[in-house]
């Protein structure tokens, strides 16, 4: 993976502990050598990432919406940063732009990047590999529901598979290094044949 998406909270009224592991995670991109693609965002976690990545060395790319791109919210000064009509094309500019994909701990913008980027992969859009950073078992009801999901029946056996979750940046990307989608992915296309 030469870049990946990092969806995360842009909260600033957060425990410092989120903002240190998004400022773990921005260095440990920067480390390995892979470009960190976000919001473009200033605040919260998502300037932590940024900030941090671009401390060790990083290259970062934000992509904001028109409408948000003001003094406040804004972090223009990355080594990339692109303008979109929307936060739809916002959306789907970042998915071009990644090779992969980590939702650290953020809110609605966060679980909704998360599922429309699961979502994506369950109908074959893409094959990269997705990440949750459950950091301090903050994603632990999510994956319990998750599950339900599945043995509710309103998801096939295997789709659970088309993410990762680990509890620190590090096993995470160790864990989407090594991902392969799972071998039932076109399974809903199929209807089970």
């Amino acid at each position: 993976m030469d870049s990946i998406a990092v969806y995360c909270g842009s909260s600033d009224r957060i425990a410092s502990d989120y903002l240190e592991v998004a400022e773990h995670t921005g260095r440990l991109l920067a480390e390995r050598g892979i470009r960190v693609i976000y919001g473009a965002g200033s605040t919260g976690m998502m300037g932590a990432v940024a900030r941090a990545a671009m401390s060790a060395g990083g290259e970062v790319i934000g992509v904001m919406p028109e409408f948000f791109n003001t003094p406040q919210l804004a972090l223009p000064t990355t080594t990339g940063f692109e303008i979109t009509k929307d936060m739809h094309t916002r959306l789907a500019r970042i998915m071009d732009l990644a090779d992969g994909f980590i939702a650290l701990p953020g809110g609605y913008g966060t679980m909704d990047e998360f599922f429309q980027t699961v979502t994506w992969a369950q109908i074959g859009l893409h094959a990269k590999p997705v990440g949750l950073l459950n950091h301090r078992g903050y994603y632990d009801g999510l994956l319990t529901f998750m599950q339900h999901i599945e043995e509710e029946g309103f998801m096939y056996s295997g789709h659970n598979g088309l993410y990762v979750s680990a509890p620190t940046p590090d096993s995470l990307l160790d864990a989407m290094q090594a991902y392969q989608p799972p071998p039932q992915l076109h399974q809903w296309v199929e209807r089970g044949e």
